[in-house]
């Protein structure tokens, strides 16, 4: 079977969605071709499943808290004693309800939008030909004018020697997505990566009532983040009960070879400078060390599509690739990994292709939250971004503790701080972290100050309503040096 497009997406997710859509609207005839599920990572396995479970474990850490703020639920004593009963079933199903909620509304936009959705896998034959193994149906070959690749990443799997993920029982070693299916809350599980990935999962379980152990490479959590900021997020997760090691590498994961549920894999660690290793029982293995691109499949040398050595596709500032015909948006081009990244490509692609615009993606100010509890909400640059970026210039730091902020203290979620970089000539705000409670809703504040040219003078004498954590943008800047 062969047909003409105008235009073929591949890969539904938070960029190909609408992409795909918006051709279609304007009249140009479009196909979607999706190897799983609509859409993409986002819906299916990252933000709204992770951020469902997450929510699930701040509820549990808040019942837990009860007696704090004198409220006992139940068994008073139990409340006291910090004992909950976990569901982990019923916190697999609400997550599956809102999961299907939501990608089922993408597919019903879709269809509605007159794309033709092609559930199967794509690569290139030519340069203007894209073959697709259907799900359930005959092989196609399509050709088409433009071709848009948002085929995004999946979870990496560490190289470690002699690991054989065969030799265990399923559902003992995870990555990112078989985590979310799990119906048991591990009795103790490893985390191999310190990133924003592996934090999130961390300290989930532990509130859902699992032992966790965080194993890290680096001398910090969140290698992006700078120390200090780092530094507190570490204390967070040791308040929360999370063990942390850090300067720390798996050198072997095997099975532990007993019949304890509690102990089935056993995770040989050594720490950087030192002869000695160390041996940990777990229940289970989460592999949270990075993500790779979706590229490998898609015979992209057939297109004349280059990569770079990590398989990222590489594109120009409008998301051209080495072939003039073909696009790449999202993920599966690198750069920051985030869902608010893909779906300003596909703004950046809708202007320049359907509206005669000329926009590019240089110097875009990307936000970004990790739902850790407190959240960690960042825009702009960080203190050693900014230093190395700007060596001739006079930059001040106004950094200060959450436990200064009075609607912090009223809720008695103090943990955290707030962190701001200015230049002092111009008063422009160039970076701004807060690690607290709503962190990304403060960070969302300062975002808007920076995109508006609003100087920090500005946000320090502004009339913000009291009692409220906006407020504490008054008080920050008391502390700049």
């Amino acid at each position: 079977m062969s047909i003409h497009y105008d235009a073929i997406v591949i890969g539904s997710g938070q960029g190909g969605t609408p992409l795909s859509m918006a051709f279609a609207n304007a009249q140009h005839k479009t196909a979607l071709i999706e190897s799983s599920h609509v859409g993409g990572c986002c819906i299916n396995e990252g933000c709204t499943p992770t951020k469902t479970m997450v929510a699930s474990g701040r509820i549990a850490h808040l019942t837990r808290r009860g007696p704090q703020y004198g409220i006992y639920a139940g068994n008073q004593l139990d409340a006291a004693q910090n004992q909950i009963k976990v569901e982990m079933e019923v916190v697999r199903q609400r997550k599956r309800d809102i999961v299907d909620k939501f990608r089922s509304g993408s597919e019903r936009r879709i269809r509605e939008a007159g794309v033709d959705l092609i559930f199967g896998t794509a690569y290139f034959e030519d340069e203007r030909t894209v073959h697709v193994r259907t799900t359930d149906g005959p092989e196609m070959s399509l050709t088409t004018d433009r071709v848009f690749i948002c085929s995004g990443e999946r979870p990496a799997i560490p190289k470690i020697d002699g690991f054989d993920a065969t030799a265990f029982s399923p559902g003992t070693i995870l990555d990112s997505t078989s985590i979310q299916e799990l119906g048991v809350v591990p009795s103790h599980l490893v985390v191999v990566g310190g990133g924003y990935i592996g934090l999130e999962f961390g300290q989930l379980f532990r509130r859902l009532g699992s032992a966790v152990t965080v194993i890290q490479r680096g001398v910090q959590l969140l290698p992006r983040e700078d120390a200090d900021i780092a530094e507190a997020m570490l204390g967070v997760l040791k308040d929360d009960g999370v063990r942390v090691l850090l300067n720390t590498t798996p050198t072997a994961i095997r099975p532990a070879g007993n019949e304890d549920p509690a102990t089935t894999v056993a995770v040989t660690i050594a720490a950087s400078g030192r002869d000695c290793q160390i041996e940990l029982q777990a229940s289970h293995v989460l592999f949270a060390a990075g993500r790779v691109p979706n590229t490998e499949m898609l015979n992209l040398a057939a297109a004349s599509i280059e990569t770079t050595a990590r398989g990222h596709i590489i594109t120009d500032a409008q998301l051209r690739t080495t072939n003039h015909r073909v696009w790449a948006l999202g993920d599966v081009k690198g750069g920051p990994a985030f869902t608010h990244v893909s779906y300003d490509d596909f703004r950046l692609l809708r202007t320049n292709l359907l509206e005669q615009g000329n926009v590019t993606v240089s110097g875009r100010l990307v936000p970004y939250v990790v739902y850790t509890d407190p959240q960690l909400g960042h825009v702009g640059l960080h203190e050693h971004e900014a230093r190395r970026k700007y060596p001739d210039r006079t930059l001040q730091v106004a950094s200060m503790p959450m436990a200064y902020v009075a609607r912090a203290l009223e809720t008695d979620e103090t943990r955290g701080m707030m962190k701001a970089i200015v230049d002092t000539e111009s008063q422009r705000i160039l970076g701004f972290t807060c690690l607290g409670i709503e962190g990304g809703e403060i960070m969302s504040i300062v975002e808007m100050a920076i995109i508006g040219g609003v100087k920090w003078t500005t946000l320090r004498d502004a009339i913000w309503a009291h009692p409220s954590l906006a407020e504490s943008l008054n008080n920050l800047w008391s502390y700049l040096r």
